[in-house]
């Protein structure tokens, strides 16, 4: 037994001086610039270190200081079921690596069993037996090394995958929620609207039958009137379906969710005029397309390891006896032990077919790799053109909106004097309400800008 003892021993030497066959993973080169193009010029004092994948603690949400927003955001994380999908595969994938990692280690099975059996005109017997036995495939080539590592990074994908919904779905409720406060800010400006028009059709009314107006100019208030409440009832069609989309996200029936969102614009949060393209490192949709990459290359390996002899140890032992009297006696106990090898000669070409398999896998998952990067990159430079484009627009557009309201003050002001009819106040007033509703867009859309240039750096910056 002792020769044996050795055996094994120098048997794990042997496993773990070996180097497990196939290529060790190297992270392929990208070629990106430090800068975006569509970034200001570099501010390095406004840079923040990003932390890896797996270590962000920042709620980027909270940036917003919006108190209904983040309670919201947080019974997301807690009743999404798309979230609830994305942590089952999960711990799918910490299941799926405990069973890799269960390779590493000798089984031990035992059995017992008892039969009477007999023949012809001989006596019947009786056989009771209890046995254990013990196997161990020693990893000599690193197959299931290898395939620990492909599971570790399918492990790490699977977690990275589930970074990614979190932040999906956070950014698509924080969207939404910005476009619920554009919807109650439209709203109230159309309650404001139809209010002066409503006023504006009775005093219209009053002249026409003291014959200081015309009946034209009486219709004309009339539509005016119409086509604002038609305006307002598509908010309120708009309103509805984003509290719907929003109870879905929060993992409640439409009916049971009572949609409260003020016309109120908190500060925008300040973003730094100069980022640097390594903050994709941040993104969870590139950390899981590495990974995946990761585990396509270790799967190289556990391919080419089936070219090699496979050597397992195994001991049996145990008793076998006719007769429970005897049935632990020295005579009746019985053992083995030894080392098996063995190798396949010809499997008409499956091993190739499988190593050549596993490097195609390996070239799809490179492939998919460098398109998520250059997909992240395109979606922070359309986010900071959105960024910065729409602040140049708000500007342009405050300009627009105070000439449009001096505009309308004027032209009220000559209605008044008898100078213009109301056709012409009808459309000052409708360029001017268009001014308005232009101006509250643009406030949501730079709120929504800031959410998606948030979730194009993956979170944090």
């Amino acid at each position: 037994m002792m020769r044996w003892y050795k055996t094994v021993i120098a048997c794990g030497v042997i496993i773990l001086a070996g180097c497990a066959v196939g290529p060790d993973y190297v992270r392929p080169n990208i070629d990106v610039n430090d800068e975006y193009a569509h970034s200001l010029a570099a501010d390095r004092s406004a840079w923040v270190p990003a932390t890896p994948l797996g270590q962000a603690t920042d709620q980027w949400w909270q940036r917003f200081n919006d108190d209904q927003l983040a309670h919201w955001i947080q019974e997301l994380f807690e009743h999404n079921q798309n979230l609830a999908q994305a942590e089952a595969r999960y711990r799918q994938a910490q299941a799926a690596l405990g069973q890799a990692r269960a390779g590493l280690f000798p089984t031990l099975d035992m059995g017992a069993s008892g039969q009477r059996a007999g023949s012809g005109q001989s006596a019947p017997t009786n056989q009771y037996n209890l046995n254990a036995s013990v196997s161990w495939e020693l990893d000599v080539w690193g197959r299931v090394r290898r395939s620990v590592e492909a599971n570790q990074a399918n492990l790490a994908a699977s977690q990275a995958d589930l970074a990614a919904t979190r932040l999906s779905l956070a950014s698509t409720f924080a969207q939404s929620y910005f476009q619920a406060k554009y919807v109650r800010a439209a709203q109230q400006l159309y309650d404001q609207t139809i209010a002066a028009y409503e006023r504006s059709l009775a005093m219209n009314q009053q002249r026409l039958a003291v014959g200081m107006v015309s009946v034209a100019d009486v219709a004309a208030a009339q539509s005016q009137l119409e086509n604002a409440r038609v305006q307002r009832l598509a908010l309120d069609r708009q309103w509805g379906q984003l509290r719907n989309a929003m109870a879905v996200l929060l993992g409640r029936v439409p009916s049971h969710f009572a949609l409260q969102a003020d016309a109120v614009f908190s500060a925008l949060p300040s973003v730094p005029v100069g980022l640097p393209v390594q903050l994709l490192l941040q993104r969870p949709d590139v950390a899981a397309a590495e990974q995946r990459m990761a585990a396509a290359n270790a799967q190289i390996g556990v391919a080419k390891a089936a070219w090699l002899p496979n050597l397992s140890l195994s001991a049996q032992g145990g008793y076998r006896s006719g007769s429970w009297s005897d049935w632990i006696s020295v005579p009746a106990r019985f053992w083995s032990l030894g080392p098996a090898l063995a190798l396949s000669i010809f499997d008409g070409g499956a091993r190739t077919a499988r190593v050549n398999e596993a490097m195609a896998a390996y070239d799809a998952q490179a492939a998919a790799y460098k398109q998520t990067v250059l997909e992240a990159v395109r979606e922070v430079e359309d986010a900071l053109v959105q960024w910065h484009g729409l602040h140049k627009e708000l500007t342009n557009q405050q300009r627009a909106l105070d000439a449009a309201r001096v505009s309308l003050q004027l032209t009220r002001n000559q209605y008044e004097a008898g100078l213009i009819d109301y056709l012409s106040v009808v459309q000052v007033e409708t360029n001017a309400l268009n001014a308005e509703r232009a101006m509250l867009s643009l406030q949501s859309e730079l709120f929504i800008a800031a959410t998606k240039l948030m979730t194009a750096l993956g979170g944090q910056w």
